[in-house]
């Protein structure tokens, strides 16, 4: 479980396809905190720590991951946003976010207002899956490459996140331009509710 709260940006240091799965090792600033068998959100996908190094770290993407996310159009050098597992004594500062992506999206605009930016989304839609909460309401949350965001003007395919300076400083927001693939993950909330309403 995780918050959607970034920690730092991770750099790829290296890829390698292995039948389905890719393994990922990264670099980051608290690698000798880590340990094996932890759980680590990479753009907001949760992937196991399978092993470790002096100053990186490798996990293991599955093909049902990389089939629903931007982790297979990962280079060496990019940087993902990495959020270790919540800790369950402290305040909840973003929503609950479970790791799971659910599916990508792609930046169809970026522009600046007064020092923050707002980016917007546009996703595949389908109506059974939003019949079972794979939407966006406004105000709500939603994760954007693992980022805990308040949507804006949503429609059935596309929404919008307004990025302050330190978010935009702080993950690889900064990075996303129009064309950029994104992981998105619809709240849960909103998913169980559906759920409900079918019964």
């Amino acid at each position: 479980m995780f918050s959607g709260i970034v920690e730092e940006t991770a750099v790829v240091t290296r890829l390698q396809k292995e039948d389905g799965n890719l393994h990922l090792t990264l670099k980051c600033s608290f690698v000798n905190e880590l340990k094996i068998d932890q759980s680590i959100a990479h753009n907001g996908v949760c992937l196991t720590v399978v092993s470790l190094d002096d100053d990186t770290y490798t996990v293991t993407a599955i093909q049902e991951s990389l089939d629903r996310s931007n982790l297979g159009l990962l280079e060496v050098g990019d940087k993902v946003n990495i959020e270790r597992s919540m800790l369950m004594n402290g305040r909840l500062d973003g929503h609950i976010v479970q790791g799971h992506v659910d599916q990508t999206a792609v930046c169809k605009d970026v522009r600046e207002a007064d020092g923050s930016w707002y980016y917007s989304f546009e996703y595949e839609f389908d109506r059974e899956m939003a019949k079972k909460g794979y939407f966006t309401v406004d105000k709500g949350s939603a994760t954007v490459n693992g980022v805990s965001l308040t949507v804006c003007n949503p429609t059935d395919n596309t929404f919008e996140v307004a990025i302050i300076p330190y978010t935009w400083e702080h993950t690889n927001f900064h990075r996303i331009k129009k064309g950029t693939v994104v992981n998105i993950e619809f709240d849960i909330l909103g998913k169980y509710i559906s759920r409900l309403n079918q019964f």
